[in-house]
C-alpha cells in the first residue's frame, strides 16, 4: 500500500476499487494462500448449499403433495408422514450446519485478509504461517462483534414488526380503508431497507475495527459508526456493487447449475465451476475493500495510524496476538 495515509482521504469509489486491485495483484501470493485455505471453501460452501437446499425442498414439496392426495390413516399415508418428517428435520439439520460453517469460514477469512493487508500496509513481512497462527485468536473476538451484530439485527427486526403491526392496525381502526396500504407499507419496506443496509455496513467495517483495534462487539461497531461519518455515500454506493455483483452470480448459479437440467451434466459442472471463480474473487475482493474503507475513513477524520506502533501491535509474540489499542490508533491528528 504505497498510498501515505493523509491523501487517502481523497480516495472515492473508483479510488477504492484500484487501491484494493493493486494490492490483490501485488501481494498475490499470500492472498492466493489466504483464498485457497478460508476463501475457496467459503465460496464452495455456499454454491453447495444452493444446490443441496434446492433438492432436498423440492422432495419435501412433492412428498407433501402425495401426503395430501392420500387417504389419511392408511399405511401409506403413515409411512409418506414419516417421511416428511424426517425430511424436514434433515432440511433443518443441514440448514443449522451450512450456516455454522458459513459463519466460521466468514469470520477466518475476515480475520486473515484484514490481518494481512494491515502487516501490508505497515510494511512488516507476513507469511502464511504467520497468519494462520494469528487468525484463530482474532477470529475470537470477530465471534463477539458477530454475536453482539446479530443481536442488534435481531432487536430490529422485531421492533421493524411490531411497528408494522401497529401501521397496519391503524389503518384498519382509524381509516377504515385499504387504499393507503400499499403506499404506507412500500414506504415503511424502503425505510426498513435502508435501516438493515446501514447497520450491514456498520458490521462490516466493525469487523476490521475488531482486528485492527482494542474494541470489539459494541464499541466496534460504535468506532464503525463514527467512521463512516462523511464516507457513507462510499461504502454505500460499493457495498449495493458487490451485492449486485453476488447477486448475478447466485441468480446464474440457480439457472444455469441448479435447475440446469436440459444442459447436460458437463455443462452444468462447467458452470458450477465458472461460478465457483467469480464468487471466490468477489468474495476476495470485497474483504479487502472493506480494509481499504478502514484506512480510508481513518484519514478522512485525520485520525493517524503510527505504522511502527500498528507493526508492533500486530506482530505475535510467544504466540499471543496483542490487539491494536485505541489510544495506538488515534495517535494524533494530522493537519491537511
Amino acid at each position: 500500500m504505497d498510498m501515505e495515509q493523509e491523501d487517502m482521504q481523497f480516495l472515492g469509489i473508483f479510488g477504492v476499487y484500484r487501491e484494493a486491485y493493486k494490492i490483490i495483484l501485488s501481494w498475490r501470493r499470500i492472498l492466493s494462500q489466504i483464498t485457497l485455505a478460508f476463501v475457496i471453501p467459503l465460496a464452495f460452501i455456499y454454491l453447495v448449499h444452493m444446490d443441496v437446499s434446492d433438492l432436498l425442498f423440492s422432495r419435501i414439496i412433492h412428498n407433501e403433495i402425495v401426503l395430501d392426495e392420500t387417504r389419511d390413516g392408511t399405511p401409506k399415508y403413515n409411512k409418506l408422514s414419516d417421511v416428511v418428517t424426517s425430511e424436514w428435520i434433515t432440511f433443518w439439520l443441514f440448514k443449522a450446519a451450512y450456516f455454522t460453517f458459513l459463519l466460521i469460514f466468514s469470520l477466518l477469512s475476515t480475520s486473515a485478509v484484514v490481518y494481512t493487508i494491515a502487516c501490508i500496509y505497515t510494511g512488516r513481512e507476513v507469511t502464511f504461517k504467520k497468519v494462520m497462527s494469528v487468525v484463530p485468536k482474532v477470529w475470537k473476538r470477530l465471534m463477539v462483534t458477530f454475536i453482539c451484530t446479530f443481536i442488534a439485527f435481531f432487536v430490529y427486526n422485531i421492533v421493524a414488526f411490531l411497528i408494522t403491526i401497529a401501521i397496519a392496525i391503524t389503518l384498519l381502526e382509524f381509516l377504515a380503508s385499504d387504499k393507503y396500504f400499499i403506499p404506507t407499507f412500500i414506504a415503511v419496506g424502503i425505510l426498513y431497507l435502508v435501516g438493515f443496509v446501514y447497520m450491514t455496513i456498520v458490521w462490516q467495517l466493525a469487523s476490521v475495527v475488531t482486528v485492527l483495534e482494542d474494541s470489539y462487539g459494541v464499541r466496534a461497531m460504535l468506532k464503525s459508526k463514527a467512521l463512516l461519518k462523511g464516507k457513507m455515500l462510499v461504502a454505500t454506493v460499493i457495498f449495493f456493487k458487490l451485492n449486485i455483483s453476488l447477486a448475478i452470480i447466485q441468480i446464474a448459479f440457480r439457472k444455469l447449475v441448479v435447475h440446469g437440467w436440459r444442459l447436460g451434466m458437463a455443462s452444468r459442472l462447467g458452470y458450477g465451476i465458472i461460478s465457483l471463480l467469480l464468487l471466490f474473487m468477489l468474495l476476495l475482493f470485497g474483504l479487502v475493500i472493506q480494509t481499504v474503507i478502514y484506512f480510508v475513513c481513518k484519514s478522512y477524520h485525520h485520525e493517524n495510524i503510527d505504522k511502527s506502533t500498528l507493526s508492533d501491535h500486530l506482530e505475535v509474540y510467544l504466540g499471543e496476538y496483542v490487539p491494536l489499542k485505541a489510544k495506538d490508533v488515534q495517535l494524533e491528528q494530522f493537519d491537511v
